[in-house]
Parts: structure tokens; C-alpha cells; sequence
């Protein structure tokens, strides 16, 4: 195949746009009639908004060239925590908190724990909060479920506006409008300011970005902060959804994360990803759930197919590396 720049350039700017459309005219060919219809749209939206958020806090920490293990133990936590505070009749605005500062707090802790034990790499710590904020999940809850959240908590989840255009239960999702603002607060956070920029010099190079002056093992922090945010973010809004905090909630969820935000175009090896990939990819991912779900195919060949899509993202990821040291 003769290599094009002008091709490869395209299709690294617009490939998954291109996804995108192909695979939503695929779907659309096959049921039509359930695909296109505004509930089944809305219903994508809801269910893909927690992801959204978790992908968005996974993108800044493998911009760094890390990976987090624990947003899925971590959404359950959130979760819980926010339930048993509601039921226990603490006022609406404190549980709306709850729930993001706990994942605030076990972000702190990864990133604390990788900079100040030196551990070699974010697998080690996060893999270990996975096991120990699950397992402290279980005990606050006993592994059961805890329903009854106040209207206010699960407003987010379940709110909608349907503007009088769509027939309920559709509309524009309140949880699309959160997605919406956190997009963009992180899109100016990265581009825009000094620690943003920091992000991509560490996962550029470390070594240089330390000796530029960049205080490495503080930003590390930060982006640990940040994901935990938006895992716990996450939390809230399922726990809306669902009027529920369950401990079981989030697993694997980092699979899915890890996989938006490389079809979105970020790479594992770090110094690159954008917010717009990211929603994308994760569009991406929800498109194929959804499509496989309404054309009745099993369940368990959805997980054989969902990995098929992980390992195609990372051999992606590998190919489009091979191809910039070649250029």
C-alpha cells in the first residue's frame, strides 16, 4: 500500500467521525424502526453519560502515560456513600457533594501513593485501590443494595427536557447537559492553562518535563484528583439513575473507559487525546451496545465482542505510534 500523508492525515482527524456514521447507518439498516426512534436515542445518551464522565477522568491520566484501575470501585463507593447518606436524611445539597469529594479522596490517595512510595508504575497502585475501595464497599453495605434516594439526588440521572418536540419519555437528558459542562471545563483545563499543558509535557517526556521545571510528582496528584472526581461524578449520576447505590456497581467499568479514550485517539504510551475523541469513542461504544442489544444478539457475544474492540483500540493505538516514528 502506497502511504499518502494527506490520506493519513484525513483519516487521524476525521477516522471516527467516519466510524461514527457508518456505524450508525449499519444499525439503522437493521432495525430501523427501534434505532431511530427519539426514546431509543435518549436512552443511548442516559446510558452512555456515566461512562462519558469516567472516560473523561481516564483521558487525563493516560494523557500522563498511567492508567486507573479503580474508577469502577471507586463509582461504586461514590455510590453508596451518597445512598446511605440520603437515607439517613442528610440534606439533598451534602449528598450531591458526597459522592464526588469521595472520589476526590481515593483519587488522592493513588496519586499519593504512586509519587511518595516511587512505585514503578500506576498498574501497582490502582490495581490495589481496585481490591481495597471494593472491598470497603461491601462492608459499608453488607453487599446489599441501598434504595430510596431523595427526588433532588436523582434528578440528574433521570431528569429530562423534552422541549415539546419528543413524545416522553424522551428529550434531552439533564445527564447530557452535566456531560456537556464537564466536556467543556476540561477541554479549557487542558488547552488553556498551565497545568493542562504540564499533563501533556509529562506524558510527552517526564525526564524533560522534570528538568523544564515542571514539578512532576504534584501534577501526578492532580490527575489521580481528577479522575477520582469524575469517577465519583459518575456515581452520582447512576446512582440517580438507578435510585439505588449497589456495591457491585462499576465492575470492569475500566475496560470500557480505558477502551473510549483509545478509540478516541489518545495513546497509551501518553502525550496525546483530546475531550472530542473521547465522547466520541465513547458514542462508539454505546452505538455497538445499542445495536447489538436491539437486534437481540446475546449477551455473552456482546462481551466476546467488546473485547474484540478493546484489543482492536490498543493495536490501533500501537499502529498509529509505528507510523509517527516512521514520519
Amino acid at each position: 500500500m502506497v502511504y499518502s500523508p494527506k490520506l493519513s492525515k484525513f483519516l487521524e482527524s476525521y477516522g471516527i467521525v467516519l466510524v461514527l456514521i457508518v456505524m450508525m447507518v449499519v444499525i439503522a439498516m437493521t432495525r430501523p424502526d427501534v434505532f431511530l426512534t427519539p426514546q431509543n436515542l435518549t436512552n443511548i445518551i442516559k446510558q452512555n453519560a456515566t461512562l462519558a464522565l469516567v472516560a473523561l477522568g481516564m483521558l487525563v491520566v493516560i494523557i500522563t502515560a498511567g492508567i486507573d484501575l479503580s474508577v469502577g470501585s471507586t463509582l461504586a463507593l461514590s455510590m453508596v456513600t451518597l445512598a446511605i447518606a440520603s437515607k439517613a436524611g442528610v440534606p439533598w445539597p451534602v449528598v450531591l457533594v458526597i459522592g464526588p469529594m469521595v472520589g476526590l479522596a481515593v483519587g488522592f490517595v493513588n496519586g499519593v501513593g504512586l509519587t511518595w512510595l516511587k512505585l514503578p508504575h500506576p498498574f501497582i497502585m490502582t490495581l490495589g485501590t481496585l481490591n481495597a475501595v471494593r472491598g470497603i464497599t461491601y462492608l459499608v453495605t453488607d453487599g446489599a443494595p441501598v434504595s430510596g434516594l431523595q427526588p433532588e439526588v436523582r434528578y440528574l440521572g433521570q431528569a429530562y427536557y423534552d422541549l415539546g418536540i419528543f413524545a416522553p419519555p424522551a428529550g434531552i437528558p439533564a445527564s447530557l447537559i452535566l456531560v456537556a459542562v464537564c466536556a467543556i471545563g476540561l477541554w479549557y483545563f487542558l488547552e488553556k492553562t498551565n497545568i493542562g499543558r504540564h499533563i501533556y509535557a509529562i506524558g510527552g517526556n517526564p525526564q524533560a518535563a522534570r528538568v523544564s521545571g515542571i514539578n512532576v510528582e504534584r501534577v501526578l496528584v492532580i490527575v489521580y484528583m481528577i479522575c477520582g472526581f469524575m469517577a465519583g461524578l459518575g456515581g452520582l449520576l447512576l446512582a440517580g439513575r438507578t435510585d439505588s447505590g449497589f456495591p457491585n456497581a462499576g465492575i470492569m467499568l475500566e475496560l470500557d473507559a480505558i477502551a473510549a479514550v483509545i478509540i478516541g485517539g489518545a495513546s497509551f504510551f501518553g502525550g496525546r487525546g483530546t475531550v472530542m475523541g473521547v465522547l466520541a469513542g465513547v458514542l462508539i461504544m454505546g452505538l455497538l451496545r445499542n445495536g447489538l442489544n436491539i437486534n437481540n444478539v446475546s449477551s455473552f457475544w456482546q462481551m466476546v465482542l467488546i473485547g474484540v474492540v478493546i484489543i482492536f483500540a490498543v493495536w490501533i493505538d500501537v499502529v498509529r505510534r509505528r507510523a509517527a516514528v516512521r514520519r
